[in-house]
């Protein structure tokens, strides 16, 4: 990715500025320890150094205890807070087409005369590469078996309850069906929602960074609502609970890459991939990120990241020729009518009977999500300058969406073949971590496309780790983009420690109770956050007449 203009703030043309005698860094501490530095925000650093220093430490030491605590935690969330999960998703997708259909959708991030920093295949290139993550790998298998296997069966089972996978109706002994109905519930989880997530807080960021001078914090998003109170307690805890659901969503990506990373290894060389290689696998790729960070290595990261969408691209090619390629292809388009037809019921969040899929993977989802949207959002924000609300909001959400899409129909709909025309189930019957791996066993050159899935897992990790840990150290810089490497060093530390204490305190249901539990405040932040970002779009001047390509 190309680092040109993305700390430019000043607008080109006409815009709105919010007048405000707030400086970036007027509230900030600096603290120096013989040559090395801390630039950090008061209080907002020091409560969320805090909060993150304890909780590592009480799970670490209470391990035993801890499982049943995150069981606890997640069941209650996601049980009696789904439908306000899953509204919360309905109503982000709702703002976007929202504003897309407005004449709001007409104002220009950085003014009337901003010009786009990259071109329409470098920007999309970048929101395909947000798009693209530790997430399609450990899911882009598992997540389309599981449902088929659950609507093909007809019932699913959890915790030993049994329910019915009611939000389509079910297609017991119908492989068919089973397949529209659980593509179709992946790509809920995959679409439009997600990106509508994402692109709410990024509209918000870029707006009131570019358009209006404020600080790239997430506290600017809520001026028009909270005024110079912003700068205060009020806006210490939005910034402070953004990084509390950032660190953990991130933290939740890290133990769910090293799971699968480790099943792999397992897979291929025999290694053990329980908990002590799992971690053993966060301590070498913390170093790693640590490394970058220390060294400064923002080329050699990117360069990494490129390398690494070359490697997932040529693994969607490779799987699309040698696998189903007719089914591949035709069920793209029959996966999105299937999409198209079953969301309202995916996307209805009362009545439901169906608690395995809308406590058990929805209500996560959106959480996860959530609690991501600062880290996705303001790479979005930073790299969409020049470019119309409308245009910013229909990329977002189309580009990235089609991508995962694809992903999900080459990889879930050739472990589906598999099992339904060729009757292998070892894909469907393994764990989750191992289920990319067991379908690619199928096909040949199995263990060098085995091998480079873990490569791309691993270097997925060490870019969210060092990406994210600039993220995070922003915000509790108030808003400074450079800011002493020892704070990032901090951070990038605590991710690591976090998904450790995560894995080591109850493996995936402790990474998805974090996920939950940080993400619920935040989606009400982000909630408020849509009536803040309308009122400042609402000021805007629109440009006269649209420049070319918007």
């Amino acid at each position: 990715m190309e680092d040109k203009n993305l700390d430019k703030i000043e607008p080109d043309g006409e815009v709105n500025p919010i007048d405000t005698d707030y400086q970036v860094g007027q509230d900030n501490v600096f603290i120096k320890i013989g040559r090395y530095g801390f630039d950090i925000h008061n209080p907002v650093f020091g409560i969320s150094a805090i909060v993150t220093i304890l909780f590592v430490a009480v799970t670490l030491i209470f391990q035993a205890q801890a499982e049943p605590v995150f069981a606890s935690i997640r069941g209650w969330l996601t049980s009696n807070l789904s439908w306000f999960f899953i509204s919360a998703g309905n109503i982000f997708v709702l703002v976007c087409l929202g504003l897309i259909l407005s004449p709001l959708g007409r104002v220009r991030i950085g003014g009337t005369e901003a010009e786009p920093d990259f071109s329409y295949l470098g920007w999309f290139s970048m929101l395909f590469a947000a798009g693209m993550g530790i997430g399609l790998m450990f899911y882009g298998v598992s997540e389309p078996l599981s449902h088929f296997s659950s609507a093909f069966g007809g019932t699913s089972a959890e915790g030993g309850v049994r329910t019915d996978w009611a939000p389509l109706g079910g297609a017991a002994g119908d492989a068919l069906a089973a397949e529209r109905l659980g593509m179709a519930a992946t790509i809920y989880h995959w679409g439009l929602h997600p990106w509508a997530i994402y692109s709410v807080l990024a509209l918000g960021l870029a707006l009131f960074a570019f358009n209006k001078g404020l600080p790239l914090t997430i506290r600017s998003v809520f001026y028009p609502l909270l005024g110079e109170r912003v700068w205060g307690w009020p806006g210490h805890v939005i910034d402070i609970l953004a990084i509390i659901a950032t660190l953990f969503g991130l933290a939740t990506s890290l133990g769910i890459g090293a799971s699968q990373a480790a099943a792999g290894l397992g897979y291929l060389f025999n290694l053990p991939s329980g908990v002590t290689t799992q971690v053993l696998l966060v301590i070498v790729i913390t170093i790693v990120a640590l490394v970058s960070v220390i060294a400064g290595l923002t080329a050699g990261v990117q360069r990494l990241s490129k390398i690494n969408m070359v490697l997932a691209v040529l693994l969607l090619v490779f799987v699309i020729v040698v696998g189903p390629t007719l089914a591949i292809i035709t069920g793209f388009f029959a996966n999105l009518a299937a999409y198209i037809q079953y969301l309202p019921a995916l996307a209805n969040p009362i009545g439901r009977a169906d608690s395995n899929f809308a406590e058990g993977w929805t209500s996560f989802y959106w959480a996860w999500w959530i609690s991501w949207s600062p880290f996705v959002g303001m790479f979005i924000a930073r790299v969409s300058r020049g470019r119309t609300v409308r245009e910013f909001l229909v990329s977002v959400l189309l580009i990235p969406s089609a991508a995962c899409v694809l992903w999900m129909t080459v990889f879930g709909s050739t472990a589906i073949r598999q099992f339904v025309a060729d009757g292998y189930t070892a894909a469907a019957e393994a764990v989750l971590p191992l289920q990319l791996f067991a379908m690619l066993d199928v096909l040949p050159m199995a263990q060098l496309t085995s091998f480079i899935a873990i490569v791309l897992v691993i270097v997925f990790f060490v870019t969210s780790s060092d990406s994210g840990s600039l993220v995070i150290d922003t915000i509790s810089a108030g808003g400074k983009v450079q800011s002493p490497t020892p704070q990032r060093v901090f951070w990038c530390t605590f991710e690591g420690l976090v998904a450790m204490a995560l894995l080591l305190g109850g493996g995936l249901v402790a990474l998805q109770a974090m996920a939950v539990s940080t993400g619920f405040p935040f989606t009400i932040i982000l909630l408020v956050g849509c009536w803040s970002l309308i009122k400042g779009l609402s000021t805007e001047p629109r440009p006269k007449k649209q420049a070319s390509g918007s």
